[in-house]
């Protein structure tokens, strides 16, 4: 896997995946940035939740639940001194689907935080603490 990160302007910079998708980087103008997109340690927070979604969809798929919808809610706490690591995390998924089982709604979201998700698992093993939480909506 690589990534390459090009410097645009002040504190704005545009990365570059391997698969060659681009996403602008900016800070915000206090520190030189014009806002022009999500800030570097907002970036983390973005691909943890598409890291636990995607787990959580296709184990739900493969268990043939029929969900409409998924959202994941992520809240964070950073520390106060620099550096400023995430100290603790909260992803709340809201499933929304027909005939839902609770019992694979739990275990799709148990199975990403403790097997399935990199993301998840990398920032845990940093002292991050990581909570998980769901609640299910019928279509």
């Amino acid at each position: 896997m690589k990534a390459e990160i090009r410097w645009g302007s002040d504190a704005k910079f545009v990365a570059e995946s391997g698969s060659g998708h681009t996403i602008t980087m900016d800070g915000p103008p206090d520190h030189g940035g014009k806002n022009q997109g999500p800030r570097p340690m907002e970036m983390i927070l973005l691909g943890l939740g598409g890291c636990t979604s995607f787990d959580v969809m296709s184990i739900l798929k493969k268990s043939r639940q029929d969900v409409t919808d998924c959202v994941a809610n992520i809240t964070a706490e950073r520390a106060d001194e620099v550096p400023s690591v995430f100290t603790k995390i909260d992803i709340h998924f809201t499933v929304t689907g027909t005939k839902l089982k609770e019992s694979l709604v739990k275990r799709a979201v148990e199975l990403s935080a403790t097997k399935y998700c990199s993301a998840s698992i990398m920032l845990e093993k940093a002292d991050v603490e990581i909570t998980h939480s769901y609640e299910i909506k019928e279509a």
